[in-house]
Formats: C-alpha cells, sequence, structure tokens
C-alpha cells in the first residue's frame, strides 16, 4: 500500500517537518460555504498554471486474472479502469466505485479494495486524467470529480449491476474526491472515505514542499475552497462515513467539523476515528464502512 504514502498528498506530507504539532495546529481554515457544491462547480472555472500530468511517478501496470481493464469516456476524454465482472450476470449486483490514493495506479491500489469484492460488490477503481499516461491535465481535485462522475455513468450503464445500489469509498486522494463527488451527484448511495484531506488551506500550508506540485495558485483561496469538502460540508447528498486514524492527528478536527457542519442540515454524515496511521488505518476503516453499505 506505498500509495498512500506519498510526499505528494498524505498526512506524512502535512506533518513531514512539524512532528511536535498536535490536532489543534490543524485547525479548520478554509471559508464555509452556503451555496450548494454541485451549483458552485456549474459556474466556476478553474484557472490551472501548468498543464501536465500529475506529479507522481507510475510504471505500466497489468490487470491480473479475474480483472477486466475497460475504457469510460469523460468528455472528450476515454480512460481506463479496472473492474471485476460477476461470475454470474443474470442479475443485479451492488458495486462500489474505488478511487485508488495518490495521483497514480498501481497494482497495490487494486489490492486495498479487496474487502469489497470478498464482501460480494462488484469493484471498478478508474484512473483518472493525467495519470499513468493517459490524457487531460492534472487539476489537483477538480476536473477530476469530473472523470469520477463519468466513471460512474459507466457502472451504472452495465446490465448486471443495481444503479439503485451504488456507494463511493477511496482513501488519501481518492477519499477527498470521494466526498467531493458525494456532494456533487445523488448517483450514490452512501459514501466512504479514509484519510481524506477535507481543508486544502490546512493542507497547502502545512505541505509546503509538496503544495509547490499543486498546479494553481494557492493564495487563491477560492481555488482552493472548491477543492476543500469542509467548505460544501452542507452539500453531501448521500450519507457519508469519514474515517481517519488516531495517529492522523492533521485530519481529526477538519473531518469532525465536516461532519458536525453536515449533522446540523440534517444529513447523516459522521466521521469516525479507527486505530492506526495514514497507511495501517485504511483496512479498519474500509472493514466499517462495508457494515456501514450494508445497512443503506
Amino acid at each position: 500500500m506505498k500509495k498512500f504514502i506519498t510526499t505528494v498528498f498524505t498526512g506524512a506530507a502535512l506533518l513531514a517537518s512539524h512532528r511536535t504539532f498536535g490536532q489543534q495546529d490543524f485547525a479548520p481554515l478554509v471559508k464555509i460555504q452556503t451555496e450548494d457544491y454541485a451549483q458552485a462547480r456549474s459556474h466556476f472555472q478553474t484557472k490551472l498554471s501548468r498543464q501536465g500530468p500529475t506529479p507522481q511517478e507510475w510504471s505500466p501496470v497489468k490487470a491480473p486474472p479475474g480483472v477486466s481493464e475497460v475504457k469510460y469516456v469523460s468528455g472528450k476524454m476515454r480512460f481506463s479502469a479496472w473492474m471485476n465482472r460477476p461470475t454470474d450476470e443474470s442479475h443485479k449486483h451492488p458495486a462500489v466505485l474505488f478511487l485508488h490514493g495518490g495521483f497514480a495506479f498501481g497494482q497495490d491500489d487494486w489490492d486495498v479494495s479487496q474487502p469489497f469484492r470478498d464482501a460480494g460488490y462488484v469493484v471498478l477503481t478508474p484512473l483518472l486524467r493525467g495519470e499513468n499516461g493517459q490524457s487531460g491535465a492534472y487539476s489537483f481535485f477538480y476536473d477530476e470529480v469530473d472523470d469520477v462522475l463519468a466513471a460512474a455513468d459507466y457502472l451504472r450503464s452495465q446490465p448486471y449491476l443495481d444503479a439503485s445500489h451504488l456507494y463511493i469509498a477511496g482513501p488519501s486522494a481518492g477519499g477527498a474526491m470521494v466526498l467531493l463527488a458525494a456532494m456533487t451527484t445523488n448517483y450514490f448511495r452512501a459514501a466512504a472515505s479514509f484519510s481524506a484531506s477535507p481543508d486544502q488551506v490546512v493542507f497547502c500550508r502545512h505541505a509546503r514542499r509538496a503544495a509547490q506540485d499543486v498546479p494553481f495558485d494557492i493564495s487563491n483561496l477560492r481555488e482552493l475552497e472548491v477543492r476543500s469538502p469542509l467548505a460544501y460540508a452542507t452539500s453531501f447528498k448521500c450519507p457519508a462515513r469519514l474515517f481517519y486514524g488516531t495517529q492522523e492527528p492533521e485530519w481529526h478536527l477538519t473531518s469532525q467539523r465536516t461532519a458536525a457542519l453536515a449533522r446540523a442540515h440534517g444529513l447523516d454524515v459522521q466521521a469516525i476515528q479507527v486505530s492506526g496511521d495514514h497507511e495501517s488505518s485504511v483496512l479498519p476503516g474500509i472493514k466499517q464502512s462495508i457494515l456501514f453499505f450494508q445497512k443503506h
């Protein structure tokens, strides 16, 4: 699970130069918005300072036996995804759209979602724009949300999948996009993120070296707001759980604040601390999320 420990976007990046920091040092900073997130996306246009691939190194990967490499369309671009097709396609199956951690895809990213497949879900993990040599420009949690929704459309169109039981989950960078996607559409029955950053102002302030790879002007707070789930916490369109580790003080206050704002608006959203760090807390979070999905 090496992808969770990347210098691009993880709790490790935030804490690399701040080992003595506690939870209060990562108090929420992003401005809370009252507009619905989907509406905000409809009239916002990100301004990228550079056009290019993601900053993370990658190696070619080949789908293992029993896994199909499929293609989905996002706008005018065509991207790859890995998927386990059900052995019995005569009836409808529930599915999980699983968004990988980091900004490149590898075999380990597929392995992380094994518990969902063991629980009977069809899993699709999409590669997003700018990743693994694919077309499109990396935008750090904005245009990639369009790719996530396009991957969800692909899943919903499969005759052997139950579109009314489509879930979304993912760790780290993927987790942040899980939350943003769950605020954009009502496609999903429930959502679960693991060790995700709800506040990109906090991220860019503390992880300065990693923030150098962000492809827009980070002094423009509006750019950071539209990438921050906390800013639009009242926009969740399905029940959601934000899992984070006991050794991740950088996510505690922002995750809890996100959930509290959502609940104040009558939404079923909780932030849950599980044992572990940015890597080791993911599996216990996934196990809890399966029980959560089964209740919805």
